[in-house]
């Protein structure tokens, strides 16, 4: 057996404000009782307010790596997806937050780290070295990702097609996949609102997908995000 040794946390160095922003990010105990509490009235609030089912739950892989794809219509999406994880997943479960609207102030860059446990996506700059850092992420701490393919909430309701990111996240690797679609959250508060209104909502998680074959390059890519789309519409099931 090889000797226990010490390792310092990844994101050591780093100032607070860095920290919140960073991909390389570790929560603490502030982090992981501010997210217990939060989704602990997440669930009361999408029970009462909206109603909210949920179908294929038993369909969640045991424990990470895995990624939740899901179609975007409001800012509620990451929050139904991160309700709908067992008390087991939440530590490790990140949503990917747009950096541009989550992490520009202070303000909100506090709120989305230690509250929902977010990492940024900058989508003006977000080049190959950021998605490479997010894989490592994925695979070696056993993350949870929780992203929108679509890069972007839908302005009419109607599912827009996924971008190949998703792809080169787990081109040629066993990490899980599973398609989520989501039904409700356009109308309880789509893009032109503030304040939500009293909808039903509904999440179906589907089986999921692998891609251990599939080329780690740009046509692999767009190949895993043509077959996660389509699963997330439910044209295919496994």
């Amino acid at each position: 057996m090889e000797p226990w040794q010490l390792q310092p946390a990844r994101d050591t160095g780093l100032t607070p404000a860095e920290r919140f922003r960073s991909v390389r990010r570790e929560s603490g105990l502030l982090e992981s009782l501010a997210q217990q509490a939060c989704f602990s009235v997440l669930r009361i609030y999408f029970a009462i307010a909206h109603r909210l089912t949920i179908s294929g739950r038993d369909k969640l892989p045991a424990h990470g790596p895995f990624v939740l794809a899901a179609n975007h219509c409001s800012h509620l999406d990451a929050l139904v997806l991160g309700a709908a994880l067992r008390p087991r997943h939440r530590e490790r479960a990140f949503p990917i937050a747009a950096g541009d609207v989550f992490f520009q102030t202070t303000a909100t860059s506090v709120f989305s780290a230690i509250v929902l446990n977010a990492l940024p996506m900058w989508r003006k700059n977000c080049g190959p070295h950021a998605l490479a850092e997010l894989r490592r992420k994925l695979q070696q701490e056993k993350a949870i990702f929780i992203i929108f393919p679509e890069g972007g909430r839908t302005r009419t309701g109607s599912m827009m097609p996924f971008k190949h990111g998703l792809g080169m996240l787990v081109a040629e690797t066993n990490i899980p996949v599973v398609p989520c679609s989501l039904f409700g959250t356009f109308d309880a508060l789509p893009a032109n609102r503030t304040i939500p209104r009293p909808a039903r909502i509904k999440l179906v998680i589907r089986p999921w997908l692998e891609f251990p074959s599939i080329a780690n390059d740009r046509a692999g890519w767009s190949q895993i995000a043509r077959s996660v789309e389509s699963a997330v519409r439910g044209l295919i099931t496994q």
